[in-house]
C-alpha cells in the first residue's frame, strides 16, 4: 500500500502508560516503517503545547490541556490544530468524546476510522448527552475496528453499526516475551507467584483479587500506577497481606519479559466491560503463562480460552476466582499445557505484524481503493 499522511486522535500517548497509549505507540512505529507519515494528535498533561518527533515518520502534537473533567481531559486547542492539518486519513481511538470534535474539525472531510475500543462504561449520565454526538461519528466512520468478535455481538452500540466492523484484535511484539525460555519451576519451599500488570483503575478488579488473596497460598505482584493504588494497599494492609502482596509501581517496557517469565499464573480479575481485550494477559499468553481471567462478554475470554489458555470465572466472583488460581497453582502440569498453548494462540492472533497489516487493509478499504465494506470478520 503506497505511503500516506495519517492522523490518530486520542486523549494521551505514551509515556502516560495504559493498552490504547502503547497501542498507539506501536501503530504508528509500525505504519511509519511501512513508509507511511504519521501524524498523533493528543494532549498534554499541562498547559503547555509540545511537539515530539519519538521515530522517523511519527510527529506527536501534545496539545495545551485547559483541564481534566470525568476521566477526559479537554483541550479545546486540539480544534485549531486539527483544521492545520491535511492528512489523507483520520484514525480516532475510542472511547475520548472530545475527539469527535477534533475529527471533524479536520478540513476535507478525509475517510474515518475509529477503533472501538471499549464502551464507555462509568459516565452514564454524561453520555447521554454525548449519545448523539456518538451515533453521528460511528454513522460517519467509513470502517470501525473492534478488537474481538465477542466485542461487536455483545456491545449495544456496536451491534447497530456491525456491517462496517472489522474484527483486528490488538497485537504486541510477540518476539520480546518468546525469545527468553520461562524460569525452571522454583523450589518447593518457595511460594508460587500470581502477577497482575495494567493501570490501577476500577475496572480492573483488583479489590476482588485482593479479597480472594487469603484463600491462595502464593504471592501476588501487582505491576502499574493509578488511581486505585492508595485504596488497593489500604485493603492488602487491611487484609494483612502486606508481606505477601507487592506493588511493584510502574515497570519499564525492557523489564516486562523478565517480569512475566517469574510467573507460575497471570490474573486479569476485571469485572466491567471497560476492560474490552487486555494486552497485558497478551503479553503474559506470549510468555507461556497460564492466566485466570473474567467473562465480561469482551475480548478477554476471546484471548484466554477456558480449558485451553487457562480458566475463565465470573466477575466480582471472590470464591470461584480463588478456585481457578489453586486450581492451576496446585497442578504443575496443567499450567506448562495452558501455558504452552497460550503462547501458541498469542504467537498466531495477536502479533503485531498481523495487527499492522490488517489494519492497513481497513484503511486502503476506507479509501477505496480495497474491499467493500462487508459483515464483522476475523482478520
Amino acid at each position: 500500500m503506497a505511503g500516506m499522511h495519517i492522523l490518530q486522535i486520542y486523549k494521551d500517548y505514551y509515556p502516560v502508560l495504559g493498552g490504547i497509549e502503547n497501542h498507539i505507540r506501536d501503530l504508528s512505529m509500525a505504519l511509519a516503517q511501512r513508509g507511511h507519515r504519521v501524524t498523533v494528535l493528543v494532549t498534554s498533561l499541562d498547559r503547555k503545547t509540545q511537539v515530539e518527533h519519538p521515530h522517523p515518520g511519527v510527529s506527536v502534537l501534545k496539545v495545551a490541556r485547559l483541564l481534566h473533567a470525568a476521566s477526559t481531559p479537554i483541550s479545546p486547542a486540539m480544534l485549531a490544530y486539527a483544521r492545520a492539518l491535511r492528512p489523507e486519513l483520520v484514525h480516532l481511538h475510542f472511547p475520548f468524546p472530545p475527539g469527535d470534535l477534533v475529527a471533524q474539525a479536520v478540513p476535507g472531510r478525509p475517510p474515518l476510522v475509529v477503533t472501538y475500543h471499549s464502551d464507555i462504561v462509568r459516565q452514564r449520565g454524561l453520555l447521554r448527552l454525548y449519545r448523539p454526538l456518538q451515533a453521528y461519528t460511528l454513522r460517519r466512520a467509513t470502517r470501525i475496528i473492534a478488537t474481538s468478535p465477542a466485542y461487536v455481538a455483545s456491545s449495544e452500540v456496536l451491534r447497530q453499526y456491525a456491517a462496517k466492523c472489522a474484527i483486528v484484535p490488538l497485537g504486541i511484539d510477540i518476539a520480546r516475551f518468546t525469545a527468553a525460555p520461562r524460569r525452571p519451576t522454583p523450589d518447593t519451599k518457595s511460594p508460587p507467584t500470581i502477577l497482575f500488570v495494567g493501570r490501577l483503575r476500577y475496572y480492573k478488579g483488583l479489590h476482588v483479587l485482593l479479597d480472594a488473596m487469603p484463600q491462595i497460598a502464593a504471592r501476588l505482584l501487582i505491576a502499574g500506577t493509578g488511581p486505585e493504588q492508595e485504596r488497593l494497599l489500604a485493603q492488602a494492609a487491611q487484609l494483612g497481606l502486606s508481606s505477601r502482596v507487592e506493588f511493584l509501581g510502574d515497570v519499564a517496557d525492557a523489564e516486562l519479559p523478565a517480569l512475566y517469565r517469574r510467573a507460575d499464573v497471570f490474573v486479569l480479575p476485571a469485572q466491567l466491560r471497560a476492560e474490552a481485550l487486555g494486552l497485558s494477559q497478551i503479553e503474559a499468553m506470549a510468555s507461556g503463562v497460564p492466566c485466570v481471567c473474567t467473562e465480561l462478554g469482551t475480548g478477554t475470554s476471546y484471548a484466554n480460552q477456558h480449558g485451553v489458555t487457562g480458566l475463565v470465572v465470573p466477575p466480582g466472583d471472590t470464591g470461584a476466582l480463588a478456585a481457578a488460581i489453586n486450581l492451576l497453582l496446585a497442578d504443575p502440569a496443567l499450567r506448562l499445557r495452558y501455558g504452552t498453548a497460550a503462547r501458541e494462540r498469542a504467537t498466531a492472533l495477536f502479533s503485531r505484524d498481523r495487527m499492522v497489516g490488517a489494519i492497513e487493509q481497513v484503511y486502503a478499504e476506507a479509501l477505496g481503493h480495497g474491499l467493500a465494506a462487508r459483515s464483522p470478520r476475523s482478520q
